[in-house]
């Protein structure tokens, strides 16, 4: 099984490259800890999907770590990586987005993967939860996302990105809303990044999404095939718009093309959105590697 971690965003609101930023003495990074847990989980290779001017120090630094411990397959997150006959406006510079980072590695991924963020914490339970999904899911069209209460995923330091979920009587994912959650008298509150959408009030057990989703190989036909379409609608918009794995995965549900089960976790999550939070994460993981769930130094 295949972990492809996301790690090609800027890092714009944390104020630098936070998806390798020390978060222990040893000089480990948030993705360290992700990886620990994932080849504890059973998976047994790691894509880093990287913009090409970062490689030398994520191979140099994590790479090079964990080389001797799970196969370490790199890819790049281009601009340039579009359908054939688009262009976007030369002054951008950000990454098109999830869908299109998770196409970068569309010929090298096996047939089974999940999918993280590099610079968000998921816990130990959710690398299990993801990996036993994989192992035990058999259908093309039913993929898996590992669902976080919401009160788990919140920082102190402002609000987060989340993707609030929206859940059946069989536990199938029915929709996404993508939103921005803070507390808010004391009340959490999502803000739906569609405008369109007024902001509402979510219990602390709301389930949200993390991005961390399980897929098959079929994921990557309905990406190739809806990205003609997602340029076109943001034809003004190209120097900003961004090509989401949330908003096509909501589409094919509602299209009655795929299936996605929403896998319950009750891990805590911690992650440095702001850099007010780097302290708190590197306490909390030091409690961790305290309290024996990891070991010091992890590659030690």
């Amino acid at each position: 099984m295949d972990l492809v971690i996301l790690a090609a965003g800027m890092g714009s609101r944390f104020g630098g490259l936070k998806q390798i930023e020390p978060m222990d003495e040893y000089g480990n990074f948030i993705i360290d800890y992700s990886i620990y847990d994932a080849i504890e989980a059973g998976f047994d290779r790691v894509i880093f999907i990287i913009k090409e001017e970062n490689y030398e120090i994520f191979k140099e630094t994590v790479g090079n770590r964990i080389s001797n411990k799970i196969k370490v397959e790199y890819v790049f997150q281009k601009l340039s990586l579009l359908p054939e006959g688009y262009t976007l406006p030369a002054d951008r510079v950000k990454p098109l987005g999830t869908a299109q980072a998770i196409l970068a590695c569309k010929d090298v991924v096996s047939d089974k993967f999940a999918i993280i963020n590099a610079d968000d914490f998921y816990g130990k339970e959710s690398f299990k939860a993801a990996a036993d999904f994989l192992k035990n899911n058999v259908k093309a069209d039913l993929y898996g996302n590992v669902a976080y209460k919401v009160v788990n995923t919140m920082t102190e330091n402002g609000s987060v990105k989340r993707g609030v979920l929206s859940v059946d009587s069989n536990n199938f994912l029915t929709h996404i809303e993508e939103s921005s959650i803070a507390k808010v008298d004391g009340k959490i509150v999502a803000t739906p990044l569609d405008e369109t959408v007024a902001p509402f009030e979510t219990s602390a057990s709301t389930p949200v999404s993390m991005n961390m989703f399980c897929f098959s190989s079929s994921i990557m036909n309905y990406l190739v095939e809806r990205f003609p379409a997602f340029l076109d609608q943001n034809k003004d918009n190209l120097a900003k718009c961004e090509y989401l794995i949330p908003t096509v995965v909501s589409e094919l549900i509602a299209e009655g093309k795929v299936n996605v089960e929403v896998v319950p976790c009750d891990a805590v999550w911690y992650g440095v959105t702001y850099k007010e939070d780097k302290p708190f994460v590197v306490e909390s993981l030091a409690k961790l590697v305290k309290e024996g769930k990891y070991k010091a130094g992890l590659w030690k």
